[in-house]
């Protein structure tokens, strides 16, 4: 594995991790509620929804990342789950902290932060797979918490807990809006 290749590819990577979840964002309401937009995208502007679309987008480039770089498998899963979940709880934390002492969300400071909390993520990633530890002996219990996020992230859109992580503070309502859950089912008919 070629560890300056990988460095660049990492940071590269952190410009497609937020172009696709930039992407995703907006790809609910671009689809007409497809049924693939409600897995991957946001459908509303809960920080939930937030937190999916930027985890697909770096579970995305990690696949390929993976592919190109071809390190070794099971340091390299253990790495990027335990970045993943940096990731997504560190976009979490700072954003309940920062409007608890603001008393308001503001666009630019969520746009600022979601991009260094990706690039930290790679990096860390990074750091983990070319340093001398022994993280890969945790392989299994990465195995088991990348399961559980995927779980979470296909749940909760469409079965959310009734608290403020999965409130949309536009309207006001949890996960998927009920009234356009047809539009997904009228999709689905179309393509069998």
């Amino acid at each position: 594995m070629n560890e300056k290749r990988f460095f660049t590819l990492s940071l590269l990577g952190s410009l497609f991790i937020y172009a696709l979840a930039s992407l995703l964002h907006f790809i609910y309401d671009l689809s007409g509620g497809s049924a693939l937009s409600v897995l991957f995208g946001a459908v509303n502007e809960s920080v939930w929804e937030h937190v999916k679309i930027f985890s697909f987008a770096f579970i995305t480039w990690s696949f390929i990342e993976l592919l190109v770089i071809k390190p070794p498998f099971k340091k390299y899963v253990t790495a990027k789950v335990l970045s993943l979940y940096f990731l997504t709880l560190s976009i979490i934390v700072f954003f309940y902290t920062y409007t608890t002492i603001l008393k308001k969300p503001i666009l630019l400071v969520d746009l600022i932060s979601s991009a260094v909390f990706v690039v930290l993520s790679q990096y860390i990633s990074y750091l983990l797979t070319v340093r001398d530890n022994d993280i890969q002996r945790y392989f299994c219990v990465a195995l088991f918490l990348l399961s559980l996020a995927l779980i979470m992230l296909f749940s909760f859109t469409i079965f959310p807990p009734k608290i403020e992580l999965f409130k949309d503070p536009v309207t006001n309502r949890y996960g998927l809006d009920s009234t356009k859950v047809d539009v997904g089912a009228i999709f689905l008919d179309k393509s069998c």
